[in-house]
């Protein structure tokens, strides 16, 4: 029986502009590298096909850059017009060679991520699967921890009151950050948590890359007594050969590469044994797509796999992985959605709605600052 081919008939972008309910600072701020983060910027793209299947999909960028993802899809949305939504591949790399000219990483393949999700998330729809069911799952749960109750501009108290909340909330994991000038602070601050939670409750921190190398391996070996899980970004995350070294002399795994946009700076880490944990962030490689070339990668690697940020797409995609990874709860991007993810004994479900089980809420709409609409001839 033939099957009509499908096409891609409009694609809705929207700019998206969420105010935190409270400015939060990491250790870039300490350093006087950064201001304090006070909104996300993202980018929505909705596409719809002539056989009536819709899908939704996003990317984001955090102080600077959501201007430059908005204007660069602006300018791909017409490529998409016409193809087939199935070929996600073919379209991707359409795209990318598209805006080849500025480059293969950053804002050139940011923009393409919210095409990419959206199309993965209309062809699971399809299917009538949950996305990760699609791809194939090894498992219907994913362990997390939780990331915003842990910032610096926060004192230790209110860290652990946080902690506490998050812990009811059926959350087993705890980060922290980590990396401000004065290390005995950093220091104090882990032993307070480590001290609250007592002993069997896994706890991360983060430096946000603003370690010298001397610095990241007094640290890391001060605070080996307290178990950690991981220690995040020591290092400037495009320093290899830094991360290699410190990982062969720390007992506790190092983490990192949230910061990289592309898996050729991933590889980097992988070839160099560079870290024990690997931390990819979908929309900031370029999409789902990208994603799972990646892990493939890091799975032969035998890499640990904790995805940063977004768990509205990373949920499914660990789900994905081979071995036990993590998943990061952030609750920041909540109001956008109508849909909540359950969390029950330190594990997220994965939702078994089509696709990655998520709709645009009313305050989606309202915080949307620009629209445009592309439609095929």
């Amino acid at each position: 029986m033939m099957i009509a081919k499908d096409s891609i008939t409009s694609i809705k972008l929207s700019k998206v502009l969420l105010p935190l309910d409270c400015p939060v600072s990491d250790a870039k701020v300490s350093t006087g590298r950064q201001v304090p983060l006070q909104s996300v910027a993202l980018l929505f793209a909705e596409i719809a096909s002539t056989q009536g299947f819709e899908g939704l999909g996003f990317s984001y960028a955090l102080r600077i850059g959501g201007e430059g993802q908005y204007a660069h899809a602006r300018e791909l949305s017409p490529f998409l017009l016409g193809e087939d939504p199935n070929d996600i591949n073919k379209i991707w790399e359409k795209l990318f060679w598209a805006g080849a000219s500025v480059g293969r990483s950053g804002i050139a393949v940011q923009a393409i991520a919210a095409f990419d999700v959206a199309l993965w998330d209309l062809k699971a729809k399809r299917a009538g699967l949950p996305l990760a069911n699609l791809i194939g799952s090894y498992r219907d749960s994913v362990p997390c921890y939780n990331t915003s109750g842990g910032y610096m501009q926060a004192p230790i108290e209110e860290i652990l009151d946080k902690a506490d909340q998050f812990l009811d909330r059926g959350i087993r994991g705890v980060k922290i950050k980590v990396g401000q000038p004065d290390s005995k602070a950093d220091f104090r601050r882990v032993e307070a948590l480590r001290k609250h939670l007592g002993d069997d409750l896994p706890i991360m921190v983060d430096a946000n890359q603003q370690w010298d190398y001397q610095t990241a391996l007094q640290f890391g070996r001060s605070v080996e007594q307290f178990k950690l899980t991981w220690i995040e970004e020591p290092l400037n995350a495009y320093d290899a050969e830094g991360h290699a070294r410190l990982a062969a002399e720390l007992d506790t795994p190092v983490a990192t590469g949230e910061m990289l946009c592309s898996i050729d700076e991933h590889l980097q880490l992988i070839e160099q044994r560079a870290v024990d944990i690997i931390q990819p962030d979908a929309p900031r490689i370029g999409g789902i797509t990208p994603f799972l070339l990646l892990a493939d990668i890091a799975a032969r690697a035998r890499l640990g796999m904790a995805p940063h940020f977004v768990m509205e797409i990373h949920l499914h995609l660990a789900a994905c992985y081979p071995t036990e990874p993590w998943v990061e709860h952030f609750e920041w991007l909540e109001p956008l959605f109508n849909e909540r993810f359950e969390i029950c004994n330190g594990r997220m479900l994965v939702p078994q709605r089509p696709g990655l089980g998520l709709s645009l809420s009313e305050q989606m709409r309202h915080c949307t600052i620009e629209e445009a609409l592309f439609v095929s001839p």
